[in-house]
């Protein structure tokens, strides 16, 4: 214990650098707001930042980090960096089936995925009493299967944090959750019919990164830590509270990797109630998350590696870069750029706010946006029009020295919470 207190006072009372660390940015021929650089500089000062930041081409302003930002650190980990969405990533997988074994109607398909995966989020007001629409009612068998996989290490978690226990987790396995989260049909260049969804460890990791973020903010509290902003309020190695965090994000990192893989096999469930030829799936298969820390090697020595909105991109690693509805979509191979820390973009990269977004534009403009794409068209998804992401043609070529194109996707089913 002693040992604990010992390292505790030591990186608690570090205070931050007054120039900060080097910030590498790919952002060239893309636009990168001043609130961001401003939220980058402030991480770089951080005292236990390794090396210098790496900055995708997607970057914007996010909570405590930067969303589009790669984060090495050495005896700390910020948890408001990794952020509640832990584990939020992405999944595609090829099938054998191509452009015109798809139905005529794809409304068919659509409403098939929607009944076969929950999805969206009830409205979160005192009269609401119902149960949780983004939830399972009755799981499958595949949701059983995979919390097999999760629940040992969960119970473990929840003797030192009880909380927990009352989450939405079991529930939560296989479901898609709102926002940006989405699952979609899509063609490649030679008319193969991709998979691919988007989600991450829903209402139990929202619940451990809010409550280890606080418990961070208490940590600097009561040690007087001087922060340039207090979501970054950070974890020291060495003490109970980085323990904890560390075993607790690990596992809602597995739980978000399952998450995908069931609702993966509830959507191919669900095609094969539309389309009757018989198909292969997992031709070519991505599951990457892009929201997440773990520990890597890099320049000689072991450090963590917080991916806020970045995916990996080690050489010849294969990585999903979506861009927004009724844009492209790519399946990369990583180069192994060492500067980047192996890494690149999660996605286009939010242009404006969501508020923003619902303000400047309306359901005609949204109608036009995205037309060829069965989805939604209410006022609901206004903010995710695309014209509210930078353009992904522009992200993409602003990070050729990190990755190359392996497939181009175009959505042509789209189901959103």
């Amino acid at each position: 214990m002693k040992r604990r207190n010992h390292e505790e006072r030591h990186l608690l009372r570090g205070h931050p650098q007054r120039g900060g660390r080097p910030i590498k940015m790919w952002t060239k021929g893309v636009p990168v707001d001043e609130a961001a650089k401003q939220q980058l500089a402030n991480t770089a000062k951080l005292p236990f930042i390794y090396k210098h930041l790496a900055v995708m081409p997607d970057v914007h302003l996010g909570k405590g980090s930067t969303i589009g930002s790669v984060i090495p650190t050495t005896g700390a980990v910020i948890p408001a960096a990794v952020g509640v969405d832990i584990g939020c990533g992405m999944m595609a997988a090829k099938t054998t089936l191509t452009a015109k074994d798809l139905p005529d109607n794809l409304s068919k398909l659509r409403s098939a995925i929607e009944q076969a995966i929950p999805h969206g989020m009830s409205p979160k007001t005192r009269s609401f009493k119902g149960p949780d629409k983004g939830s399972w009612n009755k799981a499958p068998s595949a949701v059983d299967a995979g919390w097999m996989k999760l629940k040992d290490e969960f119970d473990e978690i929840v003797r030192k944090r009880p909380n927990l226990r009352n989450t939405n987790n079991y529930k939560h396995l296989g479901t898609l959750g709102s926002g940006n989260h989405f699952v979609e049909v899509c063609l490649d260049e030679e008319g193969f019919v991709w998979l691919m969804l988007h989600s991450g460890s829903r209402g139990v990791g929202n619940a451990i990164g809010t409550q280890f973020i606080e418990l961070a903010k208490q940590d600097m509290r009561k040690h007087q830590v001087n922060l340039p902003d207090q979501d970054l309020a950070y974890l020291s190695e060495g003490t109970q509270h980085f323990d904890d965090y560390i075993q607790a994000v690990g596992w809602a990192q597995k739980f978000a990797r399952i998450n995908r893989e069931v609702m993966m096999q509830n959507l191919i469930a669900a095609l094969r109630t539309v389309i009757t030829k018989p198909f292969e799936t997992h031709v070519e298969a991505v599951n990457c998350h892009h929201n997440y820390v773990q520990k890597e090697q890099h320049f000689g020595r072991d450090v963590l590696v917080t991916r806020k909105g970045a995916v990996s991109a080690r050489a010849g690693e294969l990585g999903i870069i979506p861009g927004s509805m009724g844009a492209k979509s790519f399946i990369v191979r990583g180069k192994g750029n060492p500067e980047s820390f192996n890494s690149c973009s999660h996605g286009a990269g939010r242009l404006m706010s969501r508020t923003e977004a619902k303000r400047r534009f309306t359901i005609d403009d949204h109608v036009g946006a995205t037309r060829g794409v069965e989805c939604r068209k209410d006022a609901g998804v206004i903010d995710e029009i695309p014209m509210a992401y930078k353009d992904i043609d522009a992200v993409m070529n602003a990070q050729q020295e990190l990755v190359e194109v392996v497939h181009t996707l175009k959505q042509v089913v789209c189901v959103k919470g």
